[in-house]
């Protein structure tokens, strides 16, 4: 009989993304993994520690997550979706934003965050927590404008208008290598989701935001697909760029078992409408997880 590790490759093989994945019980010490301390580009899975960083800095008095923000629309940051998309001028709290970075992934709302907390403190969290292979020197804005850059295009966060690179145009992205962009590993992620599920990455209310806000996601293709049983709660983030399909969450079951899974899959092509690729995700961290509560 096929390992878990077997049979998640073989149907990595089969819709054709590379994978690097880790589970972990989030109290215990099984973990299985596939490459998980490879770096990776981490897409919108860098939003969680800018998550934390929010939520430590409110907890510490640092700010106020009621304090209200105005947002105009022309934002400079692209998105397809959220306050990118606005018309007009909003008032919104931090929690709020907060909630739309998280949920639907929103870019404004990233940008708009990590301005105010500071890149060089959301790293130096990091340090401070132990994780070497984690950073964020860019937001969106700049992640993104990198691509256009690269291509000498001008480019939106729209996959669509990509769809016909070569493999040697994606590969090429700084976007999505590494040592020139947002970076982490599959071990570091669930490590990370771990402290946050116990309590240790920064005082229990900044955690128990953290983990409402993750919560609150909307995408049920990736993560959430493995998962179907109304019974099981899953909390994620997801993370996409041209030829990147990435997510990092927890899983909770009745039981009481709780489990993180980091998931990070690339591709040899950047069509952006692949759903095998995206179930794929479901598929794996299922099985990664049923492996850690049948050993």
């Amino acid at each position: 009989m096929a390992t878990a590790s077997e049979t998640i490759a073989r149907r990595a093989e089969e819709v054709g993304v590379e994978v690097r994945l880790h589970a972990a019980e989030v109290d215990g010490t099984r973990s299985l993994g596939i490459g998980e301390d490879v770096p990776v580009v981490p897409a919108s899975v860098f939003k969680v520690p800018i998550a934390l960083e929010l939520a430590r800095q409110a907890a510490e008095g640092k700010l106020d997550l009621g304090t209200r923000v105005a947002v105009r629309p022309g934002h400079p940051t692209p998105s397809p979706y959220g306050l990118a998309t606005f018309r007009h001028e909003v008032l919104m709290s931090w929690h709020d934003l907060a909630i739309l970075m998280m949920g639907i992934s929103d870019n404004v709302a990233t940008d708009l965050i990590l301005a105010e907390v500071g890149k060089d403190a959301v790293n130096d969290t990091l340090r401070r927590l132990g994780f070497m292979q984690t950073i964020v020197p860019q937001d969106c804005g700049e992640l993104l404008a990198t691509i256009g850059e690269d291509l000498g295009v001008s480019y939106e966060d729209d996959e669509r208008a990509l769809a016909e690179l070569t493999y040697e145009q994606v590969s090429g992205l700084r976007a999505l290598q590494p040592e020139k962009s947002c970076r982490t590993t599959a071990a570091e992620m669930t490590r990370l989701l771990g402290l946050i599920w116990r309590d240790e990455a920064a005082a229990p209310e900044a955690c128990a935001d953290v983990r409402r806000w993750m919560e609150l996601q909307v995408w049920p293709h990736r993560l959430r697909s493995g998962f179907p049983d109304d019974s099981i709660r899953t909390s994620g983030k997801t993370g996409t760029l041209p030829a990147v399909r990435n997510e990092v969450g927890v899983v909770e079951y009745p039981d009481g078992g709780r489990y993180s899974v980091a998931v990070f899959t690339r591709a040899e092509d950047s069509r952006s409408r692949v759903p095998e690729r995206d179930a794929f995700i479901g598929f794996a961290a299922a099985t990664a997880v049923e492996s850690l509560r049948t050993a």
